[in-house]
């Protein structure tokens, strides 16, 4: 058949990779929960915490939004000059 031993290298290549795959019925009765799990966070924030950092992030992200903008408008206006400068 002449080959050279690649459909050989396939199949072993294939053996090899094969792996005992595990069902999503065994993981979830794995991960099952009791009923007295309750979640604990160490850290507490206030309505006031949470406003101040809402209205923190609003800000930072409207400058960022901003400069984006800035950026994107100078690069076209440098575009539109240079393809002017081309074609004339």
């Amino acid at each position: 058949m002449g080959f050279g031993g690649a459909v050989s290298a396939m199949i072993t290549s294939l053996k090899n990779n094969k792996r005992n795959r595990t069902s999503t019925f065994d993981k979830l009765e794995r991960f099952q929960k009791e009923d007295n799990d309750k979640l604990y966070f160490k850290n507490t924030a206030s309505a006031e915490d949470l406003l101040k950092i809402k209205l923190k992030l609003k800000k930072e992200n409207k400058i960022l939004l901003i400069k984006n903008c800035v950026l994107i408008t100078i690069g076209f206006i440098i575009i539109y000059f240079l393809i002017g400068f081309v074609i004339f």
